[in-house]
């Protein structure tokens, strides 16, 4: 099989397209031909920056998490009958060697989770980290529900920071969908036409001097929770809004990667942040999120394009670094290596 790896921390020079052998599925696990691989930011940064101590945990690694394709074969343990799923998976690199750069790749059954028919494989590849971060987001404001779904949001109102970012999106589709009132930021028109078509019921400019006030005209008493990719920056216009009792979960870092938080306001409003990285979470909070947004997927809460928010870029796998440089670079929407 073709398949881009790396043996070295680096730029995008130490990613090389080689021949490897068709990897087979072990007990519990699944063979998954891949159609599409996701291109996150964290897939980039792994390369450049590692996995511990700035050091690669494997003598040779196939980067990115996210992917989308068809079960070809199956270990013992799984059922015959997955065989010819269309799935997507997630985490396929976490802790393993070999994720979705490659035409195969071989992973635990629980992580390739069915298609819908109506489900395209370009949307497959791009749930994964973004969608289980902004759940994580999501659920961790003070009382939050524990689950995502209709309703579950319902009398909330939430602060989508970044609304046309990749994590942006999926909050803004997975709020939308729970009933909460969706806010966004954004930082140009064309952004603002994004979050609008993702769903956001608000969009406000964030560089905007009155970007506070717009948003206390939206929710006077305060916002309940904000989901954050550049807390440093976004400090300032957060705790404006943040309501009493409010949550910022931050889950991007930006600049020197500190905040440093007025620990005396956020004492005397009991306003709290959370720091979320999806891939460390616990396993049970893991299959809480995938069971929530694989039903927000069998309910057509989710989408990907330029028609539903998130517009898509497109890589063939000898052009892999490309699509680094791309996700590095900070291109609106999401970036995917077709393999088929």
């Amino acid at each position: 099989m073709k398949a881009i790896v790396y043996a070295s921390v680096g730029n995008r020079d130490v990613l090389a397209l080689v021949d490897r052998p068709v990897p087979e599925p072990g007990p519990g696990e699944v063979r998954v031909r891949v159609a599409i691989s996701g291109v996150n930011a964290t897939d980039w940064k792994c390369r450049r920056f590692g996995h511990a101590g700035g050091r690669l945990m494997y003598p040779e690694v196939i980067p990115h998490h996210d992917g989308s394709g068809v079960i070809d074969a199956v270990g013992s343990g799984v059922a015959a009958e997955r065989v010819g799923q269309r799935v997507w998976t997630w985490e396929s690199a976490w802790r393993r060697p070999h994720g979705t750069a490659a035409e195969y790749v071989v992973l635990p059954s629980r992580q390739a989770v069915e298609l819908p028919p109506g489900a395209s494989l370009e949307l497959g590849a791009s749930i994964g980290l973004p969608a289980l971060a902004a759940h994580r987001c999501l659920t961790s404001a003070r009382q939050a529900p524990a689950r995502l779904g209709p309703g579950a949001l319902a009398g909330r109102t939430v602060l989508v920071a970044g609304g046309a970012g990749a994590v942006g999106h999926a909050a803004v589709q997975l709020a939308t969908w729970s009933g909460a009132t969706v806010i966004a930021t954004v930082g140009s028109p064309e952004k603002e036409k994004l979050a609008r078509v993702a769903g956001a019921g608000h969009v406000v400019h964030h560089r905007s001097e009155s970007a506070a006030a717009d948003i206390r005209a939206i929710a006077p008493t305060g916002v309940d929770l904000i989901t954050e990719v550049a807390p440093s920056a976004n400090l300032d216009l957060d705790l404006e809004v943040l309501a009493p009792g409010g949550t910022v979960a931050a889950y991007g870092t930006e600049g020197d990667g500190e905040v440093l938080l007025p620990t005396r306001l956020l004492m005397g409003r009991n306003l709290c942040y959370q720091f979320v990285l999806a891939l460390t979470l616990p396993a049970e909070e893991k299959d809480a999120a995938v069971a929530d947004v694989a039903a927000a997927v069998s309910d057509g809460a989710l989408g990907v394009g330029e028609e539903a928010g998130l517009p898509l870029h497109r890589y063939p796998l000898d052009r892999t670094g490309d699509a680094h440089d791309a996700v590095e670079g900070g291109v609106t929407g999401k970036v995917l290596i077709d393999l088929r």
